[in-house]
């Protein structure tokens, strides 16, 4: 979690623009025509290679860093689909000191010899046809990652030059394009004079055995924007995420820019992926489904006469997925086709969805820990973990880019898969994982109570309007106004802190709830029993947005809710405890900003012959303060330590705590949210040896004066 210091400061709306300054709108008939001027020769064909240079966003999503790292993606799917059919067994990815990327392979490499009905050599055909390829059906890939012919020439049209070498049959082969053009360069780098030529250049004999792939292109600054670069850890996570999903291949990254370098290799495939993503606490181990299906699809075939004839084909499709849930209640579920990620799921997603909650759902009744209720998706998606990856030849996306898998038997294929094998682990669980599906249905019988506990809960304190005053707590002493832009709600410790608050506060946009000593630690409790405490409750209902999954940020009553605790331990440790509450059930209000520690003072010093006190915030601030005082020779009384908010006068809480014009407010976000996860899990959840680690290795860090002994 990250704080930051200083008063907040709210931009000026720009205003209405004047009568005088609108512009009037010919009516229609009014403009001039054209149309008559309209005739072919306004037409423009674009050919070959020109369409991908004037709409590369079409292609690549983008001209920024995004797009030019999809460029090294449709090189790395073409070097993993030779792994993928078990030719390929390591793979380089090099970013060399003048940013140009290297893509390097041990596979077959790209054929050499002469394409007949082009009459140029394969590897021309690749980086400078569109469609053009071996994934088309014609047996060279069951199962493949790129752009079906087109990622390749695609790299090549919005590359300034891209240098090929082929390690093939008995030789080195090497080719060089300049735009997607085909030629020879002169020199070293894109600016080398360039020649328009065709063919391949023989570079030198080697071993027959010896096969694979070099790619090396400078992307055009004519197309990428000048800030277009490729982000190292993107590349790490893209090089770790495929060598998960292929088991054996070994990646190697490598950054030329800052000397950096990093290598992947793994066995268990997805099995490793999702003990990799998960998080500590496991309660059902890492369970493996995996099958099959076949489907058929309609689908245009070249004939022996050149012709695209419509043809039923035969598909297989392979099923490979991870699960697993964890004591948490984050959800990660990463989907694959052919080692692509698809990161807005698709078809395959669906389906695995549709299994899981039908299962589980089905499972939880048989056991008889539901009756009626109804399970929805987040409830068995709480603390779950999945990796679902699919392979199969020629799939449907939805845009070039490939984010969203489009082939429907996907649906039922994963749906049958998934169901079959998880239903076999809840019905015939091999030995120690009886107990394991026991406690996976408990934590989503759990879920499902809580989120319908908490929807009646709602229901039953939801106001006729936005809030009805009568219904708030006796204890909360409100503010005037109700816009929440300008109101702020502090939580103050204690009951004697509130009479001096209500001194110090300015009732009209300053609203106080007290609280009594320290509330329920929600990380150990579940929502019932937080709905069920006082305190918490009372919180939750005077913010007046809901809590958990339903928390509605619109309605919050509040614009800044601060929490005000006095500047000792327990005072921190209560402030840790309401940190707790929000994040585990009024998350967005963190995510948002709109929650604050209070930073009362700890001493005030009283200078002689000076009106105004020094106030200080730490002991070793004051005694910095008061070296400084010694050595100046300046007197100052005894310095008074506040033990409370309560021992403050008002006027004093008011200057260095409450008025917005002279305190500080320390803003709690959400800067990581997977750390900030891990560190409430630590301070606050029920596992006590982590804790007592964490503790015992700080105690040589903490200033013992601070202990109440």
């Amino acid at each position: 979690m990250a704080a930051v210091l200083g008063p907040l400061r709210s931009g000026n709306l720009a205003p209405p623009a004047s009568p005088e300054e609108e512009t009037m709108t010919a009516p229609l008939s009014a403009l001039p025509s054209e149309s008559n001027d309209y005739t072919a020769r306004h037409l423009l064909v674009l050919e070959g290679l020109e369409a991908v240079r004037k709409r590369p966003g079409m292609y690549i999503g983008s001209t920024d860093s995004r797009g030019l790292a999809h460029c090294v993606w449709e090189l790395l799917d073409n070097a993993v689909d030779e792994a993928l059919v078990g030719a390929a067994r390591t793979i380089q990815v090099i970013v060399h000191a003048d940013s140009s990327i290297e893509v390097r392979d041990d596979g077959r490499g790209i054929p050499v010899d002469v394409e007949p009905k082009t009459g140029i050599s394969g590897v021309e055909v690749v980086f400078t046809k569109l469609h053009a390829g071996g994934k088309f059906g014609g047996g060279a890939y069951r199962a493949s990652g790129g752009l079906h012919g087109v990622g390749a020439s695609v790299v090549a049209a919005l590359a300034a030059r891209l240098d090929v070498e082929v390690d093939r049959d008995g030789a080195t082969w090497a080719a060089s394009f300049a735009r997607g053009v085909a030629g020879r360069f002169d020199g070293d780098g894109p600016t080398a004079k360039f020649r328009r030529t065709s063919g391949l250049t023989k570079v030198r004999r080697i071993a027959k055995r010896v096969t694979g792939t070099r790619v090396r292109f400078w992307p055009d600054r004519q197309i990428f924007t000048k800030d277009a670069a490729l982000d190292w850890s993107a590349l790490v996570e893209r090089a770790r995420q495929t060598a998960f999903l292929v088991p054996g291949l070994r990646i190697t990254v490598t950054d030329e820019r800052c000397d950096e370098e990093e290598s992947f290799h793994f066995q268990g495939g997805v099995v490793d992926f999702v003990e990799h993503l998960a998080g500590k606490e496991s309660i059902s181990g890492t369970l493996h489904l995996t099958g099959s299906g076949e489907f058929s699809e309609t689908v245009p075939v070249l004939d022996a006469a050149g012709h695209l004839t419509p043809t039923e084909v035969i598909r297989e499709m392979a099923v490979d997925v991870a699960l697993r849930w964890d004591a948490g209640y984050d959800t990660v579920v990463r989907s694959f086709v052919n080692v692509v990620a698809t990161p807005k799921g698709g078809t395959h997603v669906a389906g695995f969805e549709r299994a899981l909650v039908k299962v589980c759902a089905e499972q939880a009744r048989a056991a008889r820990l539901l009756k009626d209720e109804q399970v929805s998706k987040e409830d068995v998606f709480e603390g779950l973990t999945a990796v679902v990856a699919v392979r199969v030849p020629e799939p449907q996306f939805e845009g070039q880019t490939k984010e969203v898998l489009g082939t429907p038997a996907a649906t039922k294929i994963v749906s049958d898969v998934v169901s079959r094998e998880l239903r076999r682990f809840f019905t015939h669980p091999r030995r120690g994982e009886k107990q394991a599906g026991r406690a996976v249905l408990e934590k989503i019988a759990t879920a499902t109570k809580s989120r319908l506990a908490a929807k009646a809960h709602r229901e039953a304190q939801r106001r006729k309007l936005a809030v009805e005053q009568a219904s708030l707590p006796a204890k909360l002493a409100d503010c005037r106004l109700n816009d929440p832009e300008r109101t702020e709600l502090f939580i103050v410790e204690g009951d004697s802190a509130l009479g001096t608050a209500k001194l110090a506060r300015n009732a009209e946009f300053q609203a106080l709830l007290p609280i009594r000593g320290k509330i329920l630690n929600v990380e150990k409790a579940g929502l019932a029993e937080m709905l069920g405490n006082a305190e918490c409750a009372a919180i939750i209902q005077v913010i007046g947005a809901g809590s958990g999954r339903s928390f509605d940020l619109e309605a919050v009553r509040y614009g800044k809710v601060i929490i005000m605790t006095d500047a000792d331990v327990d005072g921190a440790h209560i402030r840790c405890l309401l940190l707790t509450l929000f994040y585990r059930y009024m998350r967005p209000l963190l995510a948002a900003g709109r929650v604050f520690a209070a930073v009362p003072p700890l001493h005030r010093i009283e200078i002689v012959g000076r009106r105004e006190p020094v106030y200080t915030y730490s002991d070793a601030q004051m005694r910095e303060l008061l070296t400084r005082l010694d050595r100046d020779g300046v007197r100052y009384k005894t310095p008074q330590r506040y033990k409370g908010l309560g021992e403050m006068d008002a006027d004093q809480l008011a200057e260095t705590t409450m008025d917005p014009a002279k305190r500080t407010l320390r803003r709690i976000t959400l800067g990581d949210a997977a750390h900030a996860e891990e560190i409430f899990t630590l301070l606050m959840g029920g596992e006590v040896a982590p804790r007592r680690e964490f503790i015992t290795a700080g105690a040589e860090l903490l200033d013992r004066s601070r202990i109440d002994a």
